[in-house]
């Protein structure tokens, strides 16, 4: 319970791109193909029921600062910056290119939610310690309630993905399903 589509409510899916996704791929994380399923079960409920769809994605330019510390990856405009086809983007749904690891951090996510009326976020997607902990630390900080679902997110490291979890769910109250 608590990670269905409902009024106020909006799915985040955060950096499913096959440069993350995909095997050999340039960030890749293993375990994020596992929650395809969930992901896309989400996807479809959401969708059915309505509500907002929100695609949070890595979009770097070429020079990046950020690859000073990791491997170039998601591009703007390359292939390894879309998200893998078994969740693409529908008609409707919103797509929020981001250069750091929060959702919010310099894009116009929470204007975009504000004006769908969201006041609750469903956060899925990768990776769980980085870009989603980010996005869950900063949605919670501008007052939007968060539910994590365990089965929907995915880490390189299953103790830094439980570490996430738990600070997401004791520190940010999100509630983590």
């Amino acid at each position: 319970m608590g990670a269905e589509p409902g009024p106020g409510r909006a799915l985040l899916v955060i950096d499913m791109l096959n440069d993350f996704v995909l095997p050999g791929a340039v960030l890749e994380v293993p375990a994020a193909r596992g929650i395809v399923p969930a992901v896309a079960a989400r996807l479809r409920g959401f969708r059915t029921a309505g509500r907002p769809v929100v695609y949070v994605c890595d979009a770097h330019d070429p020079d990046d600062a950020e690859f000073a510390h990791w491997p170039p990856h998601a591009v703007e405009g390359t292939a390894g910056a879309r998200v893998v086809d078994a969740l693409a983007p529908g008609p409707g749904d919103l797509v929020v290119r981001k250069k750091r690891f929060s959702g919010f951090f310099g894009t116009d996510l929470e204007e975009r939610l504000r004006d769908l009326d969201v006041d609750h976020l469903v956060v899925t997607g990768v990776v769980t310690n980085i870009c989603v902990l980010y996005t869950v630390a900063d949605a919670r900080s501008r007052g939007f309630a968060v539910t994590v679902p365990r089965d929907a997110v995915a880490g390189l490291d299953p103790r830094d993905h439980d570490f996430a979890l738990a600070q997401m769910e004791r520190v940010l109250a999100a509630r983590v399903v």
